[in-house]
């Protein structure tokens, strides 16, 4: 059976594109010519355009098994000419392979409290308390109006990606991440340069902050209530979920705050446990963590309605 050509042609047979597609091509071009490993998006959108790990044929590129868009990201001017043929695809720097630490300073989202900070203001803020200066270095403005600062990594270091380590709507994508390149756009707007230098090698002060030794857990120290009247074993439960918690490190911690809310939230169900003792008792524990307040919130919320929701009958859990 005959496959279509996925490649768009003229009347001549000849490949076609559209003035969009070449002139995000140019930019992919120019992203390559500086180094950085590019890979196609999805046209006007910030997914990687292909298929997914679990959706992967096993075939042609994947044949010895799934490619990552990190390991199909190149530099190949011919490769890349060869994408931008079949569509107008968005850009993505595969960080990691392209020597980069990209910190993400995000915009406040939609139904966040009134005077949260975003990113920028987060950075500066850090900046200050270290006594640096904001660095000027290679800058995008994104396409909801935050802003990617680009650096290169230290020699020999694999810094990976990060969520709020620095401080609210501050992310940064290294190893096993991607930004979203300028000359693309989302229904939000363009991706725009801002600052056209090389990247700086990242700061001493910043890669010390990524990388510091998370602090001993005090979760020994956090409040837990005695209920009075309530049953010893639903106290030890909180008291020792809640001690998981907060001794969580980077990575884990909200799945950590997840699976013992949850495991506590059958006591809440039973009337064993009040809810708010339930949500006080996590929220210090998840903050002692280090994960964001709302964050925390939200996660509790979810796992105790959880638990409400499925939880089986006291008697035939006995």
């Amino acid at each position: 059976m005959t496959q279509p050509d996925p490649i768009r042609r003229d009347p001549d047979g000849l490949p076609s594109i559209d003035l969009a597609g070449l002139d995000l091509l140019a930019h992919a071009v120019a992203a390559a010519e500086r180094g950085w490993h590019v890979f196609p998006l999805r046209p006007r959108d910030k997914r990687p355009a292909g298929h997914s790990t679990a959706r992967c044929p096993g075939t042609g590129r994947c044949a010895h098994g799934h490619r990552t868009p990190e390991q199909r990201a190149t530099t190949d001017p011919d490769l890349l000419a060869a994408a931008w043929t079949h569509a107008p695809y968005n850009i993505g720097i595969a960080t990691g392979p392209s020597g980069l630490l990209v910190v993400d300073l995000d915009t406040v989202k939609e139904g966040e409290q009134e005077g949260t900070p975003d990113g920028v203001t987060t950075f500066e803020a850090l900046c200050e308390r270290a006594g640096k200066a904001v660095p000027t270095t290679y800058r995008v403005r994104t396409a909801r109006g935050g802003q990617h600062l680009y650096f290169t990594q230290p020699p020999g270091a694999r810094l990976g990606n990060s969520a709020g380590r620095l401080g609210p709507h501050v992310d940064t994508r290294g190893w096993g991440g991607y930004v979203v390149a300028p000359g693309s756009t989302t229904p939000d707007g363009a991706y725009t340069v801002l600052d056209s230098i090389a990247p700086i090698p990242l700061p001493t002060w910043l890669l010390d902050a990524l990388t510091e030794q998370p602090k001993p857990a005090r979760a020994t120290g956090l409040p837990v209530p005695v209920l009075a009247g309530g049953p010893r074993v639903a106290t030890v439960a909180l008291e020792r979920e809640t001690a998981a918690v907060a001794s969580a490190h980077e990575g884990g911690r909200n799945a950590q705050l997840l699976v013992s809310v949850r495991a506590v939230g059958r006591f809440v169900a039973w009337g064993d446990l009040p809810r708010h003792v339930a949500e006080q008792a996590f929220q210090a524990a998840g903050e002692s963590a280090g994960l964001p307040p709302a964050e925390c919130r939200s996660t509790i919320r979810s796992a105790l309605d959880w638990s409400i929701r499925t939880a089986r009958p006291k008697q035939a859990a006995a």
